[in-house]
């Protein structure tokens, strides 16, 4: 009731730019996590190895900081409002482009290419939101926003079930759709305010400036966000792999667990964004990450397909409770003149230094006799442990007034 209540209580043009940021980023998750799902289909065609095909999951993550530095810059150069439809357009092409690779390395050029398209839309679309909405209501239009990442996976759980009659090619086309975002965002969607009004002290400020001000702050988020990278991408993307493998189950199995995870995962992601408004981010995002540790038993080692359900729904409150606090707390923590920048680029640098989970955990589970899930569960256990340290020791600005008059950041 209370976030139906904060919805209405918005304007108009504040409920549009929350919509097109959710949009965006739940269909920029739905054209990355179609190819989690089709990896063995992948390999079996292209007669490779699942973990060799796994490196295009890792060469998505490479390149996204690179298309968040540049789409960052641009937005805080030339609004967000019009950057966002462009990185919208981009990275649904893209995506559609990879369902019609002849053979892998092609494959492999075409998903760099579009996480670099999907590196700009986080950061985009966070800061035009944030800036937009007012401040009471931001811890639960955070975790609102950053649900449509498991939002987008869910979607594409569902379009797995079209595998079977369409292929791996077929699914991929799905990656199409999001680019019907666009023209919402050109009809619905203003300019952020916070931006329009600081243009001339923005142009003046620069970027480079507050980054050399804030290099201790920012080599802070970067290894929080590498944290937080590992925990999402270490139990998400192998997570239907090690079922089909594995457990051996069917794409309608697969697809109900994935379903069930994502479901758990929109549920922490609110449940926590709203609760950091009351007890403040830091604990919010600890309370969240510590709730994996008594899962992972459940989760990743559990052997029927009701069990590993609960375990996946459960692991996925916490991983998604903990990342629904994120949009708030790295747009209060930005420097005023850089927030189309530095909270995507160090959300998007910390996936870098994560990029590789994805194929380590693949070849971990091989060197272990295709147990994947001592994989899954020997990273999810430390990176709880690690998010946990980082986030108790860090800082924290709830409240924080946006505007480049404010008090200096």
């Amino acid at each position: 009731m209370i976030i139906v209540d904060d919805l209405k209580a918005m304007s108009a043009s504040q409920r549009a730019a929350f919509t097109a940021a959710f949009l965006g980023w739940a269909l920029d998750a739905f054209d990355f996590f179609l190819l989690t799902f089709v990896l063995t289909d992948i390999a079996r065609e292209f007669r490779v190895e699942v973990k060799d095909v796994a490196v295009a999951i890792a060469l998505t993550l490479y390149a996204r900081p690179f298309g968040a530095m540049v789409f960052g810059l641009l937005a805080d150069r030339f609004g967000r409002r019009s950057v966002l439809q462009i990185d919208v357009l981009l990275y649904s092409v893209l995506a559609f482009a990879s369902a019609f690779s002849p053979n892998l390395i092609t494959l492999l050029v075409l998903r760099t290419a579009f996480g670099f398209a999907m590196g700009g839309e986080w950061g985009v679309g966070a800061s035009l939101t944030m800036e937009s909405i007012p401040p009471k209501t931001r811890g639960m239009v955070s975790g609102l926003l950053q649900v449509g990442y498991p939002t987008g996976a869910l979607l594409g759980a569902l379009a797995n079930l079209a595998l079977p009659h369409v292929g791996w090619r077929g699914l991929l086309m799905f990656s199409a759709l999001p680019a019907l975002l666009v023209l919402y965002i050109r009809r619905n969607v203003e300019e952020s305010p916070t931006w329009a009004n600081g243009r001339e002290a923005r142009q003046r400020a620069g970027v480079i400036g507050p980054l050399i001000q804030h290099w201790p702050l920012l080599i802070y988020v970067v290894v929080l966000m590498t944290a937080f990278n590992l925990f999402s991408h270490g139990t998400q993307d192998l997570f239907p792999t090690f079922l089909k493998k594995q457990h051996h189950f069917d794409t309608v199995r697969v697809t109900a667990i994935a379903i069930t995870g994502n479901i758990g995962a929109i549920c922490g992601g609110i449940f926590f964004g709203t609760l950091s408004e009351k007890i403040g981010r830091r604990w919010a995002i600890l309370l969240a990450a510590l709730i994996a540790l008594p899962v992972i038993p459940l989760w990743a080692f559990s052997q029927t397909p009701l069990l590993l359900a609960a375990g996946a729904f459960l692991i996925q409150i916490s991983v998604q409770g903990a990342w629904g606090v994120v949009p708030v707390h790295l747009n209060e923590l930005s420097p005023e003149t850089a927030r189309g920048f530095f909270p995507g680029f160090a959300y998007q640098l910390g996936n870098l230094f994560a990029a590789s989970a994805a194929p380590l955990q693949a070849a971990f589970a091989h060197d272990h006799g295709d147990n994947y899930g001592l994989a899954l569960g020997v990273v999810a256990a430390g990176v709880a442990i690690t998010l946990s340290v980082l986030i108790l020791f860090g800082p924290e600005r709830r409240g924080k007034v946006f505007g480049v008059d404010a008090a200096a950041s």
